[in-house]
């Protein structure tokens, strides 16, 4: 059905070695669009230099990057790691010189560095320019931090609310009726983890999956159930219980893929008004 919303393009920046983090707010974007796009009449646009930029000459990089992704943005995203990136002519890295220039057009920017273990080959110039970096920056603002891109997912969603109450005060966007009874928004999710460090000191991983159901209707879910429909792609590993999810509440159900190549499809069973209900949704 279709639907009034404002566009709002949220810029991800950062050095090349934390592109889980990366791939993170993209999903945190995408998570909270399906969550709220309709009812708070807002959609987020996630922007990323190697997947948005259009190649072009006649400049250095960097500025064509500004041009394209900086200034035309609404938001902006910066992440770091052990690197602070390489100088540009203007700037000590393409990522500082992005947030200046955010800062400078008056933009809300979030700037989070991680706090995971670093590998041991770790680039000790670039870790050090980096602590000075922050050293510097930390007195112009609040700086966040994230040990994990599920603490991560968790930041990016706070921001966004802080900014949509910022940028649009109360009944300044389009909005949508609120919806009646229960409507689910399911949303898979995954995140790698250090799991252990190999002979030659380079971390292990392993990848945790979930899938984060959140009830954006307008009535509690009662006697709630989760079911795999296709056992042999997704196992749901959560206590089969009935559970009560209330209105706009989020519960995560984790699960297992056994398969890469299936189309997992998990089925809610719920009562609403004393009225057996039941919805399939594809998570693949």
């Amino acid at each position: 059905m279709p639907y009034s919303a404002t566009v709002l393009r949220v810029m991800i920046a950062s050095p090349s070695d934390v592109p889980e983090a990366r791939d993170a707010v993209k999903k945190a974007i995408h998570g909270w669009n399906n969550a709220n796009a309709q009812t708070k009449g807002v959609i987020l646009q996630p922007w990323r230099w190697e997947t948005s930029a259009v190649p072009l000459l006649g400049a250095h990089p960097q500025k064509l990057i500004n041009a394209q992704g900086v200034d035309d943005s609404d938001i902006v995203f910066a992440l770091f790691g052990g690197r602070l990136g390489s100088p540009t002519p203007d700037a000590v890295s393409g990522t500082a010189e992005e947030i200046d220039r955010a800062l400078a057009m008056g933009k809300p920017v979030h700037l989070y560095f991680s706090t995971a273990p670093l590998p041991h080959d770790i680039d000790t110039a670039q870790l050090e320019a980096l602590r000075a970096f922050k050293n510097e920056v930390q007195n112009r603002g609040l700086l966040g931090e994230f040990s994990n891109t599920d603490q991560l997912n968790h930041e990016v969603w706070k921001a966004i609310e802080h900014d949509i109450a910022t940028l649009f005060p109360e009944g300044s966007t389009p909005s949508r009726k609120e919806p009646t009874g229960v409507e689910f928004v399911v949303q898979p999710q995954q995140e790698r983890e250090v799991s252990g460090f190999n002979s030659k000191g380079k971390p292990r991983y392993r990848t945790r999956r979930w899938l984060e159901v959140t009830n954006i209707g307008s009535r509690d879910a009662e006697d709630v159930t989760f079911e795999s429909v296709n056992d042999g792609d997704l196992i749901l590993t959560d206590p089969s219980a009935p559970t009560i999810i209330h209105r706009g509440q989020t519960r995560r159900v984790h699960v297992i893929r056994t398969s890469s190549t299936g189309d997992p499809v998990v089925r809610i069973h719920w009562t609403e008004d004393g009225k057996q209900k039941m919805r399939d949704f594809h998570v693949g």
